[in-house]
This record gives structure tokens, sequence and C-alpha cells, in this order.
């Protein structure tokens, strides 16, 4: 989305001096960081992947920005990511897809894929997400890299774009598990500036990696291991389970019963606060603005060039739900199942330590395969989606690949213990070698990948037109020689 070469260049030429000089140094100093596009940056374009938004440039950090760059990271730049977080794929971006590194043909899973690719595509070490509902960890289990999703209230909204307030959080996306663990150690914690933020001690993340798995106990959520998962992606995650059992962990079964119920309650919950929060985007305050003769015809205009359909989707749903008559109906309901799916997390919860079960239902699929079916491309985080209705810690690490695509194991833990989540996820990871494979495009320069791109492009055979097709381009050929003969 948009690469800051000389602010980048400027902040690592004074890490390095400072390197060089002795000086004590902070646990990110000198370390390249991406950042999601819809998180504020000063300086530096947040667009939200939105025409609307094209080219607004913020006048103050967000917390965690801030807090990276007072632990010496250089941020060097803003990565892609579905219109306003909205999206599973990052197909929805107003500037186009990201594509997985793995497979250019495939979607490298959203919102956050943009940081995802990055990462796994060894452009950055680092990079932040946001996850409302699934957009750090099924772009992570796409991609083959860790991403975790803290506890809602651990980490600073201040500055984040808001798509579904009491959702949306931000997290880390890194190749390893500590990297992730340290990254989180950095942002995490009380602002005063977030009322949301919750003031409870950060645990030293780094430091409790070294406990490993054994006595953990871990229930393997039996509901996710249903209809509509592939079969692949399903034995894949049961061996990372067994793995885990291996290294001492003990396992169970646990039951979720509303997990089914999951999507419809978060479809009506996130785009019933989408539509009020996307409202500020009218042409009037700051983005691009359509004018006109009267103010509606510009409010219309505006929001019907800036909006993608997506976007303009959701709003209209959350808009109806929000409306008289269907509040009790849709919105009240949907927030009594929320209390019903948190609750049953945490009854499970007290009898393990951690809750197991798949990132998503399916390995990557193929760029526009879902695009014109928003339930299927909703389906993608039918896993992820139950831990941000709870609030939860989850994360996501590689556990295998299928036909070469890759695998996600997903661990849920108790609210603001993201210590264990991050001790169980470390010690599964050292026992395995999924995290130290990389794809296909790493050690390519960007005009090799899209070389590449191109060549698969025109090595794919084109289906043969029907008949039919055949002779009415003929047709069409021949009455245009006529009409230039005449």
């Amino acid at each position: 989305m948009h690469v800051d070469r000389e602010g980048a260049l400027r902040a690592a030429r004074e890490w390095d001096a400072r390197y060089a000089g002795g000086g004590a140094l902070p646990p990110l100093a000198g370390l390249p960081v991406a950042v999601k596009d819809i998180i504020c940056t000063a300086g530096m374009p947040t667009t939200c992947g939105s025409r609307i938004l094209a080219g607004w440039v913020p006048p103050y950090d967000a917390t965690v920005v801030s807090r990276l760059k007072d632990a010496g990271a250089v941020i060097v730049g803003k990565t892609n990511l579905d219109e306003f977080a909205m999206g599973s794929s990052t197909e929805n971006s107003g500037f186009g897809p990201t594509r997985n590194p793995w497979d250019p043909e495939r979607v490298p899973g959203g919102s956050s894929g943009g940081s995802a690719a990055a990462v796994a595509a060894g452009m950055i070490p680092l990079a932040l997400g946001t996850d409302t509902g699934g957009s750090i960890r099924q772009p992570a289990g796409f991609t083959s890299i860790v991403g975790m999703k803290p506890t809602y209230g651990r980490v600073s909204r201040y500055g984040l774009v808001a798509f579904a307030s009491s959702l949306d959080q931000v997290g880390p996306m890194a190749r390893t598990v500590a990297d992730a663990a340290l990254l989180l150690h950095v942002i995490a914690g009380r602002d005063p500036k977030d009322s949301t933020s919750v003031d409870i001690p950060v645990d030293d993340y780094p430091g409790t990696l070294p406990r490993g798995a054994r006595g953990l106990r871990i229930g393997i959520a039996r509901e996710a291991f249903g209809q509509g998962l592939q079969g692949d992606v399903g034995e894949a995650v049961q061996a990372a389970a067994a793995h885990l059992g291996g290294l001492g962990a003990v396992l169970t079964e646990v039951s979720l019963p509303s997990i089914p119920y999951a999507l419809p309650t978060y479809y009506l919950l996130a785009t019933s606060e989408a539509s009020a929060n996307l409202a500020r985007y009218d042409g009037v305050q700051y983005g691009l603005r359509v004018p006109t003769d009267d103010l509606f015809t510009m409010y219309t205009r505006t929001r019907r060039q800036g909006f993608g359909s997506e976007v303009k989707r959701r709003i209209m749903l959350g808009t109806y739900a929000l409306s008289a008559g269907y509040y009790e109906g849709f919105f009240l309901k949907a927030q009594r199942v929320r209390t019903l799916i948190r609750r049953e997390f945490l009854q499970a919860l007290d009898a393990v330590d951690l809750v197991l079960m798949p990132v998503s239902p399916t390995v990557p699929f193929r760029l526009g395969e879902k695009v014109d079916d928003p339930l299927q491309m909703y389906l993608a985080d039918i896993y992820t989606i139950p831990v941000n209705l709870a609030g939860l810690p989850g994360i996501s690490v590689p556990c295998g690949f299928s036909n070469g695509l890759p695998i996600g194991l997903q661990l849920i833990g108790k609210p603001f213990d993201e210590a264990t989540v991050l001790r169980a996820a470390y010690a599964y990871e050292q026992d395995t070698d999924w995290h130290t494979r990389r794809p296909p495009v790493v050690g390519q320069t960007h005009s090799q990948a899209v070389a590449e791109v191109h060549k698969r492009d025109r090595a794919t055979p084109r289906p043969a037109p029907k008949r039919g097709a055949q002779t009415r381009r003929r047709s069409s050929r021949k009455s245009k020689k006529a009409r230039t003969r005449k």
C-alpha cells in the first residue's frame, strides 16, 4: 500500500549510530515493522483500503505505533487489507487484491492479508494486523506464519479506525512464536486514551515461552470437527493435537454447542456497529468529496463512489438490524447469543487451560472463487469468529500443508492469559519444522515474482469456447467486415 523508504532509512541510520556508540538499545531497535493500513500513522497515508480515504494522512500515531517507535522499531510502511477490514480474502481492497506467496493464484486470507503476505514472503519480519472476526489468525493460517489476537482490552485501540468497536483488536504477526511474543509484549498494556483497554499487568511473554506444554490441559472442541471441515485440514489439526499430547499436554474433549450460531450472530453485531462507525464518511470532514449543489446528494454520491460493494452490503445489513421494529428481534437477540457463546467458552476453560480447533475449514481458496458468493466467503471465518465474540485470546501457528498449501492450528486461552497460549504454541512450534518452510517466492525480487505470475497465466490453457460462442463470434466478425465494406 505504502512504503516509507526515506523515513525507514533515516530511522535505520539513527539506530545504527546508537549501536555503534555502544548505547543501551530498546527491544525492537532497528527492526523493520509493517503496519496494517487501518492503524493511524502520522505522516503516512491511512486509507483503510478504501477509495473514500485515498491519500488521507492522519496527524497523529495510534498508541500501538507510538509504542513500536519507543521500542526502536522502524516503521517501513503500510500493508493492504480488505476495505475497512471487511473481508476474508483481501480481495475487497479499493486498491486491488493481495496474492498468497505460497500460490499467487490464491488468496492470503483477510482482512490482514497484506501483513500476512509480507511476513510470509520474507519482506518483513514483523507486522501488525487487526482481528475483528479472525482477520489476524485466518490470514496467518493461510500463509503459514504466526498470528495472535489478544484478549479484548489487552491492547489499545486508540488510533485504530473502527469497524466494530466491541470486537476489533490489534495483534502481532510474525514468522515465529518468539517474535510474536516480543511484539505483543511491546504493544500490550493499559492506555489512558482508550477506555476499553484494561489495567491488568502484562506478563513477560518472551520469558514464559520455555516452560513447555507439559501438564497443560487442552480441550479439543468437538463441534469444530464436523461437517464442512476439509479432510486434510482436520487430519493435520488432529495430528497437531496428538503431537501436543506427546509433549506432555493432557488432551480431552470439550463441547461448545453454540459455535454454529456464532456466524449469524457476528454478522448482525459487527454490521450494526459498522453502520454507526462508518456514518462519519460523508464527504464533509475528510476523505473523498463528490461536489454537488445540495448536501444530501453530496452524501449519497460520495458514499456511492467511495465505498466498495462489501462495505455497502454490511452497512445496509447493519442499518436494517438496528431499525425500528427489527432492533429487538435481530440486534438484541444476537447480543444474548453472544453472551451464551462467551459463557460456554468460559465454562470449558474452567476445566481446561486451552481450547484447540482449526483456524479455517479449508486451505487458501483461489482468487475470485468466492467473490460472488458472500455467504461462502463468510464461512472461511467460522472457527475464528466465536473467539472474538467471547473476547478471548487466540493464536494461529503452522501445523501442516495440503498439496503445498498451508494449514493453521488455533489455540484459545482464558481472558488475559496470553502467556499460556504463547507457551503452548511455542512448545509445538519448536518440536516441529512447519514454521521453517518458506514459500517459493522467497528470494525473488518483486519483478521476478510478477514475471512468474504472468508466465503461469500464459501457460494455463484456456477452456475451448462453446460451439455456439464460436459461431456468434464468426457472425460478428462477418458483420463487422460487411459494415467496413459498406
